[in-house]
């Protein structure tokens, strides 16, 4: 029986959190848009969703950065790179709730449609919640599966046309989770297909419970998780947009764990002997996009002059607080395919003043910089980083207003372009290269919601593409300094940081780990 007559994501249920009397408590920055992370490439969604309540085909060790299995066994790649067979595991068990009772294990049957309702547009779900999967859509991926075949019920092939050398790692990601078909067609034949995002059937070690916006979402432990019983009785996560009240939750143990604690909170989390701060190097990026979609930014002299205008090493001193290290590209010194040499734009105004002068920028012009209203890793405070812009432009002449909105409507408003520039970033989903130069900048990116720069360019799309075709890092590599130096060229958006990833929690929580590709793991925690 379902829960509420509405749609989960509207806060139908019970008013009163009651805390649970053996579990774990997460205060998280926000609610997720959905409870599938196929429909959104936001941190808080696949926090709420991609490892609490659902499994991929292939998973990222976080502590080796390898791909290891996970609802595949094993797999094997054809010699011409074009065929990947993956043998499933057996006995894997769905989850029971109060509004769905599995009928049968997980076989190849949930894996043809988990994939082919985000690649084939034709598919009977694959408009249901919107019909936009930005993170396939960005890679393209949808052009790269040619098929989806069921060899038999625990053995599937995917076909592409093409060699990627991506390919495993973007199966390993956040966003290729598995859903249940069963389920799927169960919500079919009672006219409530909408519902398999908000009351979601996956295979991970927590089921869904109930959710209110803006104050928590309740989950329990999945008695019949196929790889472990380490997970908790029960996880709440209790939404608190606030970074100060966050701390005050984790030091009165209200929460065990934080989301995004404040750099300048970090030292006195360090000096009290009941909490512990974890700290890893990150693999994100923070930049300011220009819209180059809209004059004057479609204008490469226009960019360069904004970019030369502001000062990036104070905006690293006065945001981060040591946090982070300057960024010179898109890829932070962790990823094989750094460049050290990069050329970086220097702050010069009186440069930046000449350039916008002479491509027709009179003073007292204005624009607008968008900046998340939420914290980021790669970005702390947008806010304040907008208003430190604001004033460097103004010494060049431009005016700046500084825009904001709630969070999903923030990101639905960038995707339909309406910003002059934003301040944002991007944490990648694996370790590959590709991660950082497809979604972000690419033409089919634009339509995916991820290229916040709208900027297309077929000189580029083409490098990136032809670095897919090797598996040699040194050939890879040859393309993808190529494609550094046409975005330096051109501009589309300014690199701004790479932060360090923290997690503060308190001192009897064990087994929670800093996740290097993408979102927390609650599955393997548990209090002393």
């Amino acid at each position: 029986m379902f829960l509420c007559a509405t749609l989960v994501l509207t806060g139908c249920f019970n008013s009163d959190l009651e805390m649970p009397e053996s579990g774990v408590i997460y205060c998280s920055e926000g609610n997720p848009s959905s409870f599938n992370p196929q429909l959104d490439t936001s941190g808080t969604t696949s926090d709420a969703s991609s490892h609490q309540i659902y499994d991929r085909l292939i998973n990222f060790d976080p502590l080796t950065g390898t791909i290891v299995p996970a609802l595949s066994s094993s797999w094997l790649v054809s010699q011409d790179g074009l065929t990947y067979t993956f043998q499933l595991r057996r006995g894997v068990k769905f989850h029971q709730t109060n509004y769905f009772s599995p009928g049968r294990n997980f076989n190849a049957d949930d894996v043809i449609f988990s994939i082919n309702r985000w690649r084939l547009a034709e598919h009977s779900y694959h408009q249901v919640s919107g019909g936009s999967y930005p993170y396939f859509s960005s890679l393209g991926l949808s052009d790269v599966i040619v098929d989806v075949k069921r060899i038999n019920g625990y053995r599937v092939e995917l076909i592409l046309n093409r060699p990627d050398s991506s390919f495993l790692a973007n199966l390993a990601t956040d966003f290729a989770v598995i859903l249940s078909s069963e389920y799927a067609q169960f919500l079919e034949n009672s006219g409530n297909k909408e519902r398999i995002d908000s009351y979601p059937i996956g295979t991970g070690p927590f089921k869904f419970v109930d959710f209110k916006k803006d104050r928590f979402i309740r989950y329990a432990k999945h008695e019949n998780y196929w790889q472990h019983q380490n997970a908790p009785d029960n996880l709440i996560f209790d939404i608190t947009p606030s970074s100060s009240l966050r701390l005050a939750k984790l030091i009165t143990g209200e929460c065990d764990a934080i989301a995004f604690p404040a750099n300048s909170e970090l030292d006195l989390i360090r000096e009290r002997t009941d909490l512990k701060l974890d700290e890893k190097p990150g693999l994100n990026v923070g930049f300011w996009a220009f819209n180059s979609s809209k004059p004057p930014f479609d204008n490469p002299k226009v960019r360069k002059a904004l970019a030369m205008a502001i000062d990036k090493a104070t905006l690293l001193e006065a945001v981060y607080f040591g946090s982070a290290v300057g960024a010179r590209g898109l890829l932070p010194e962790s990823s094989w395919a750094y460049q050290a040499n990069l050329n970086d734009t220097n702050y010069n105004p009186v440069m930046a003043r000449q350039l916008l002068r002479e491509s027709g920028i009179e003073e007292g012009f204005t624009m607008n910089i968008w900046a998340m209203p939420v914290e980021r890793a790669y970005n702390p405070n947008a806010r304040k980083m907008a208003e430190l812009i604001q004033n460097y432009l103004n010494q060049v002449g431009i005016t700046v207003n500084i825009v904001s909105y709630e969070w999903s409507a923030f990101r639905e408003r960038l995707k339909e372009g309406l910003h002059d520039s934003v301040l944002i970033g991007w944490s990648a989903d694996n370790g590959d290269p590709d991660n950082f130069y497809r979604p972000l900048l690419t033409c089919s990116a634009i339509e995916s919601g991820t290229n916040r720069a709208m900027w297309c360019s077929p000189e580029y799309d083409s490098l990136i593409n032809q670095a897919l075709k090797y598996t040699e890092i040194d050939q890879r590599n040859r393309y993808y300094r190529l494609a550094n130096a046409l975005i330096a060229e051109q501009v589309p958006l300014v690199p701004l940081a790479h932060a360090y990833r923290y997690r503060a929690y308190r001192n009897d929580l064990e087994g929670l780990l800093i996740n290097p590709f993408g979102a927390i793991r609650f599955g393997d925690v548990n209090k002393q």
